[in-house]
């Protein structure tokens, strides 16, 4: 039986939905509180499995076991980034059934919902979500689109109010219940599926007030995230191993067809593969290929769905080599033998565009706000792609003069959404 949280006298969620993991705050009378929402977590991880066998849907960690002890069934992760896409309204195979990728994060937001109003004790209807400063970068339009895509599903998850808060703009409350004195924060929320950046004036007495408008100095943000290193380690470290970059046999100057190694190296886009044109595909890439057992081992992956898996390894990978210099991937379901070595530096080496891009996202909000930065006081890092010390390096690099402060990378934007969702409440 979950613990029960004391009630606030007008009740309101504060959903952060990550393209990685999730998280839900609610504003209570002793101040902001993240709820376990799956066992005695504060955080789930954003993926639903459609269980076949046992006839169930399952979320977070119990949907990633089952999926890993082979039950039978379908696994879908990093569903946020669909939202602005054409995929939003398409569909996918679950047994028998054809569900849309909109439904299916109705889904997962009707679980969270769910799982809090069972620690909370009663029914809520208002929701604050989080989001990034752009969904889509640089097109409003399109931004506007998957925003209004979101509110639509959570209304249909049964909230009758629903609002949007930026998730840098939400960290940086979160830090500013700390501060004891007036500071210029460049924050940057780096996540799994954005970078985005704000430079706030926090201070103790402005805190908790609704109106923050001349506090936020500028926003900024670029669709590059935790789930873009792993795509460009898993196709510059992994996917060679399963023929990537090699070439057809009648034809020596051309290399395979690339698509199918791009949607097993992202996450979202592995359910595509699944199905009897993409099995015929892969056949036809075998006998085309120069290297056949390479592509073997594609095929076994395709056939055998263990695409998530790979992509959960590769991930893996990486934060080991967050902490080290060299680590090992061994993929035996792939490959009885298939061990693959690597280096933070070769790492480092193929994801220097994007860590790039971060960097040149924070300049950029730098100069939107006409701050020097020299005059940025702090830097305030949350979000799991911070952990990466390349990413680091660059953010410090790009402000060198800051003091650096590391909020709980998984927690800050959900507590910093919980206090705006009280700030929200009492205003209501």
């Amino acid at each position: 039986m979950p613990h029960k949280l004391a009630s606030s006298s007008k009740s309101i969620l504060a959903i952060d939905f990550g393209t990685s993991n999730s998280t839900v705050g609610y504003p209570t009378p002793a101040g902001p509180a993240l709820i376990a929402v799956e066992d005695a977590h504060l955080t789930i991880p954003s993926a639903i499995f459609f269980n076949v066998e046992d006839e169930c849907v399952q979320f977070g960690r119990d949907a990633i076991a089952s999926y890993t002890k082979h039950y039978e069934g379908r696994l879908l992760r990093s569903l946020k980034s669909v939202l602005g896409s054409t995929l939003i309204d398409e569909v996918t195979p679950v047994g028998i059934q054809q569900i849309a990728f909109k439904d299916i994060i109705g889904l997962f937001l009707r679980h969270l919902k769910t799982q809090a109003e069972a620690s909370i004790g009663h029914e809520i209807d208002a929701a604050i979500l989080g989001r990034p400063v752009w969904f889509i970068d640089n097109d409003a339009q399109r931004d506007k689109i998957a925003q209004d895509q979101l509110a639509a599903i959570a209304y249909q998850c049964g909230f009758k109010q629903v609002d949007f808060q930026y998730e840098p703009i939400a960290a940086a409350l979160d830090y500013e219940s700390r501060v004891d004195r007036e500071e210029l924060a460049l924050i940057a929320d780096l996540g799994g599926g954005t970078a985005d950046i704000s430079i706030v004036r926090v201070s103790p007495q402005q805190h908790l007030k609704a109106d923050r408008k001349a506090d936020v100095l500028a926003n900024a943000g670029v669709h590059i995230g935790g789930t873009d290193y792993d795509k460009k380690l898993s196709l510059h470290q992994v996917m060679p191993h399963l023929g990537y970059k090699t070439h057809q046999r009648e034809n020596p100057g051309r290399e395979l067809p690339s698509s199918v190694y791009f949607d097993l190296a992202t996450w979202y886009r592995i359910v595509l593969l699944n199905g009897n044109s993409s099995a015929a595909f892969l056949k036809d890439m075998q006998h085309m290929a120069d290297q056949p057992a390479l592509v073997h081992r594609l095929l076994r992956v395709v056939r055998e769905q263990t695409g998530h898996q790979l992509a959960g390894d590769v991930e893996k990978l990486k934060i080991a080599l967050s902490d080290q210099a060299f680590a090992t991937l061994a993929l035996p379901y792939v490959d009885t033998d298939l061990r693959i070595e690597l280096s933070r530096a070769a790492f480092e080496d193929v994801t220097r565009d994007e860590t790039q891009k971060i960097a040149d996202c924070m300049r950029a909000c730098l100069a939107q706000a006409g701050v020097e930065p020299a005059a940025i006081t702090t830097l305030f890092l949350t979000g799991g792609t911070s952990a990466i010390p390349s990413v680091s390096a660059a953010c410090r690099a790009t402000v060198p003069h800051a003091k650096v402060v590391e909020g709980d990378r998984f927690g800050s934007v959900g507590i910093g959404l919980t206090i705006h969702a009280g700030i929200c409440a009492n205003a209501r």
